[in-house]
């Protein structure tokens, strides 16, 4: 049972991490936001899959699926975040 939430964590950092890195700007996440957002990503990844491409709802994306998953949760969650003086200046 540990074993596999071990690997979620792990999963979700490295996926979470290079979702920062490709996105352009600075995000203030620490680690365990960055877990959160490659894990979220993964499943974002994962539902896009089977929208696309049909299949288990329950199949994993991927790596590339999961970080672009990622990447897109990163940019709403930015959009979202910004407030609306930054907005209009922006």
């Amino acid at each position: 049972m540990l074993i596999p939430i071990i690997g979620w964590i792990i999963f979700g950092l490295i996926v979470g991490a290079l979702a920062r890195l490709i996105y352009p700007g600075r995000q203030n996440l620490g680690i365990v936001k960055t877990i959160l957002l490659g894990v979220v990503g993964s499943f974002v990844g994962g539902f896009l899959a089977f929208l696309l491409f049909g299949g288990s709802a329950m199949q994993a994306s991927g790596w590339i699926g999961s970080i672009i998953g990622a990447v897109a949760v990163l940019a709403i969650a930015t959009r979202w975040n910004r407030s609306p003086q930054q907005t209009m200046t922006h």
